[in-house]
């Protein structure tokens, strides 16, 4: 069932049964490259499954709740508009570090189901998600920066050391830019499974109905539960800025 239909998002509820367990789609084209408007929408989003959330019976409330975000052809998300993020700086990169973060620290389950190549910043948002399943046959899932002549600001490079957590592929990650087949990226311990296209959604859903839940009551627990343990990541995402290696100056 459609619950909201924006022009570059989609939110529907794919089971009335279970009126918290959401689908977000994403279309912002063919790439689902951000922009300040897609960076909006997923906004807007996210707060329509909040006020869902709150309106929902006790009853209809104990079986908690989950999100999954997809997408399709060939791109989960091709990354940031980067015309756009090297013109307007901060105005560009703040709302999306918000995102970032509250997705990060989202008070239900949420699961990336990557039907397609995810490059930086469509890699980290696949990273703010709490579980990522991704197709087995075709993409690859990579932070490209270091090819494309771009630093890592905090909060980037904060929420990318939070889920790549073995220093090898971290460095693999960043400072060789690989691409990671999802085979790799399972081993890595980056993304949970790698399935069949066919079988993208159903895994992705099925982990989100396993997960929900833990949700239980649709309290703040497991937003409180999240910001603690990403508490670095978050609060350079809120409050890092903008400058990449700021720091350096006092060396």
């Amino acid at each position: 069932m459609s619950l909201i239909d924006l022009p570059l998002v989609k939110l529907t509820n794919p089971d009335p049964s279970f009126p918290a367990l959401f689908l977000l789609h994403l279309s912002n084209g063919t790439e689902n490259r951000f922009t300040k408007q897609f960076t909006s929408e997923v906004m807007q989003a996210l707060d329509f499954v909040e006020q869902k959330l709150d309106s929902l019976s006790q009853e209809e409330a104990a079986r908690g709740g989950a999100l999954v975000t997809t997408s399709t052809g060939k791109f989960y998300s091709n990354g940031l508009a980067i015309e756009a993020a090297i013109k307007e700086g901060e105005t560009f990169y703040i709302p999306y570090h918000q995102m970032l973060a509250r997705l990060l620290t989202f008070r239900i389950p949420t699961v990336a189901a990557i039907n397609g190549h995810a490059f930086a910043g469509g890699c980290m948002f696949a990273l703010a998600h709490d579980y990522r399943v991704m197709r087995a046959d075709r993409g690859w899932i990579a932070m490209n920066e270091v090819d494309i002549g771009l630093p890592l600001i905090p909060g980037m490079a904060a929420i990318v050391k939070a889920k790549i957590t073995n220093a090898s592929y971290l460095r693999d990650c960043l400072l060789t830019g690989h691409r990671f087949k999802a085979s790799d990226a399972v081993a890595a311990g980056f993304v949970d499974r790698a399935v069949a296209q066919d079988d993208l959604l159903d895994a992705a859903m099925k982990y989100a109905v396993a997960l929900a839940p833990k949700a239980n009551g649709l309290t703040q627990k497991i937003h409180l539960i999240k910001a603690e343990m990403y508490r670095d990541a978050v609060v350079l995402l809120l409050t890092g800025g903008t400058t990449p290696g700021a720091f350096l100056a006092k060396l």
